[in-house]
C-alpha cells in the first residue's frame, strides 16, 4: 500500500511515482478535451456556454485541491514519522469535511448562477446553456471533492499506481457516457449541453462508491468516523493549516482567469469560445507538470518529517531541470501541433485564430508555471504553505493582472495572454529561488526557520 519515499534515488522515485500518475491525468484530461468536442458540434453557443463556466468550475476545483493538499501533506509527514493511525484519522476526517464544504458550495452555487456568470460577461444567447450544463454540474461537486481527497491520502502514502486507476475509470466512464447523453444513442434520451454535465455527475457516484468501498474493506485506511469531535477539530486544524492557504493559493488563478474572460468577452462570443478551445487542449501539454507537482507535495512531506534536507534540495534540482527541458520541448511542439489539435473542436475561422494564438504565446512559458506549480506544491508538503500563497498571489494579481490592461492597451486580445505567459515565466524562477532559499535555511536536525 505504501512506499517509502525517504531511501533511494531521489530522480527514479520522483520518476516512477509521477508516471502512474500522470497517465491517470491523461485519461481525465483527453476525456475533458473530448467532451468539448462533443458539445463543439451543438454549435458556437454552446462552446461559448462551456467556455465561460471555466473560471467557476476551476474556483470550485481549487477549493477541492486545497483539501487534497492539506491532506497530502499531513498523511505523508504522519507516513513518515510512522504514525499510521494518525494519517488514517486524518484521511477519514479530512474526506468528510470535504464532503460538507463541497455541498454547501454546491447549492450556493445554483443559487447564483445567473448572477455569477453575467458578471463574468455571460449574454442571454448563452445564458440557456449556461443553465442546462451548470444546473447538474453542481450536484458532481461533492462526490467530486470526496473522491480527490481519499485519492491524495493514497498519493501521501507513495502510492500513485492506485490513484491512476481511479482517475482512469472515473474519464472511461464518463467518456462512456457522454456521447449517449448528449447525443441521445442508445434509446437514451438527447440532452444536449445537459447531458454532458449527468455523464459527469453519473461518473463521479461511480468512482466515489467503488474508491469508498475498496478503501475500506481491501485497503483499511479509514478510521472510524464515531470518535471525540475534540480529535475530528484537531485533525481538520492539522489539514486546514495547509489547505486553507492551499485553497487561497489555486483560487487565485480561476479568480483571475475569470477577469481575462471577462476582458476577453469584449472582443465577442468566438473570442470567448476561442480561449475555451485553448483552455482545454493546455492541460493535455501540462500533464506532466501536473503529475510533477502532484508527486512533489509527499516526496517532501515524507523527507521533512524523517528530517532528510539533503534530498529536498535534490528534489528541487531535479524538479527544475525537468521544468526547463520538457518546457523548452513543449513550447517546440506546439508551434506546429496547435492549428492540428484546434481545427477538430471548430470550423469558425474566427474561434480558431484566437485558439492558436493563444496556444503560441502561452507554450513559451509553460515550464516556468510547472515551476510555480511544483514549488507550491513542496512548500505544501513541508508545511509551509504561505510562500506558495505568496507566489501564487503574485503571479496571478500582482503581476498579471496589470500586465494584462496594460497588454490589452498595447496589443489588444493577445496582449492578455502575453502578460499571462510573462507572470509564468518571471514566477518560475522566483519560485525556484524561493523553495531553495528555504531548503537552507533548515538547520539539519532542529525546526525550519521561516523565510
Amino acid at each position: 500500500m505504501s512506499t517509502d519515499l525517504t531511501k533511494g534515488p531521489v530522480g527514479p522515485h520522483l520518476r516512477r511515482q509521477a508516471i502512474p500518475m500522470g497517465l491517470g491525468l491523461v485519461a481525465i484530461v483527453s476525456f475533458d478535451a473530448v467532451d468539448l468536442l462533443f458539445v463543439s458540434q451543438l454549435g458556437d453557443l454552446p462552446l461559448a456556454a462551456i467556455s465561460f463556466t471555466f473560471p467557476v468550475i476551476w474556483l470550485l476545483s481549487s477549493i477541492i485541491i486545497g483539501f487534497e493538499a492539506g491532506a497530502a501533506s499531513c498523511i505523508s509527514r504522519a507516513i513518515g514519522s510512522n504514525d499510521v493511525e494518525g494519517a488514517r484519522r486524518q484521511t477519514t476526517d479530512t474526506a468528510g469535511l470535504s464532503g460538507l464544504v463541497s455541498f454547501a458550495l454546491c447549492i450556493t452555487g445554483l443559487l447564483s448562477i445567473g448572477p455569477a456568470f453575467r458578471l463574468l460577461g455571460a449574454t442571454e444567447d448563452v445564458m440557456p446553456f449556461i443553465h442546462d450544463y451548470m444546473g447538474i454540474w453542481y450536484w458532481s461537486a461533492p462526490a467530486s471533492a470526496i473522491t480527490w481527497t481519499c485519492c491524495s491520502a493514497i498519493r501521501a502514502r507513495g502510492n500513485t499506481l492506485l490513484e491512476g486507476k481511479i482517475i482512469t475509470a472515473g474519464a472511461v466512464i464518463n467518456a462512456i457516457l457522454d456521447p449517449l447523453f448528449i447525443f441521445g444513442l442508445l434509446g437514451f434520451p438527447r440532452l444536449e449541453i445537459a447531458g454532458a454535465a449527468l455523464a459527469t455527475l453519473i461518473a463521479n457516484l461511480l468512482v466515489l462508491t467503488g474508491t469508498l468501498l475498496y478503501l475500506h474493506f481491501k485497503l483499511r485506511i479509514f478510521a472510524t468516523p464515531f470518535t471525540r469531535f475534540a480529535n475530528i477539530m484537531n485533525s481538520w486544524r492539522l489539514m486546514l493549516h495547509i489547505g486553507l492557504p492551499a485553497m487561497m493559493t489555486n483560487a487565485i488563478v480561476p479568480i483571475a482567469n475569470g477577469i481575462a474572460v471577462a476582458l476577453i468577452a469584449g472582443y465577442g462570443v468566438d473570442a470567448v469560445a476561442g480561449f475555451g478551445v485553448g483552455a482545454r487542449i493546455e492541460p493535455l501539454a501540462l500533464i506532466a507538470f501536473y503529475a510533477l507537482s502532484a508527486v512533489t507535495s509527499p516526496f517532501m512531506g515524507q523527507n521533512y518529517a524523517a528530517r532528510k534536507f539533503d534530498r529536498l534540495e535534490e528534489a528541487r534540482r531535479v524538479i527544475g531541470r525537468f521544468c526547463v527541458k520538457y518546457g523548452l520541448c513543449l513550447a517546440l511542439v506546439m508551434i506546429f501541433a496547435a492549428p492540428y489539435l484546434v481545427r477538430a473542436f471548430s470550423e469558425t475561422e474566427a474561434i480558431r485564430t484566437v485558439a492558436n494564438q493563444y496556444l503560441w504565446i502561452m507554450a513559451v512559458s509553460y515550464g516556468g508555471y510547472g515551476m510555480v506549480m511544483s514549488a507550491c506544491a513542496a512548500f505544501n508538503g513541508v508545511g509551509f504553505p504561505l510562500p506558495g500563497l505568496m507566489i501564487s498571489m503574485s503571479r496571478a494579481l500582482l503581476l498579471f493582472l496589470p500586465l494584462a490592461f496594460l497588454g490589452q492597451w498595447l496589443f489588444g486580445l493577445n496582449g492578455i495572454f502575453m502578460a499571462s505567459a510573462t507572470s509564468n515565466i518571471v514566477l518560475g524562477v522566483v519560485a525556484f529561488l524561493w523553495i531553495g532559499r528555504h531548503i537552507r535555511l533548515h538547520p539539519k536536525g532542529g525546526e525550519p526557520v521561516l523565510d
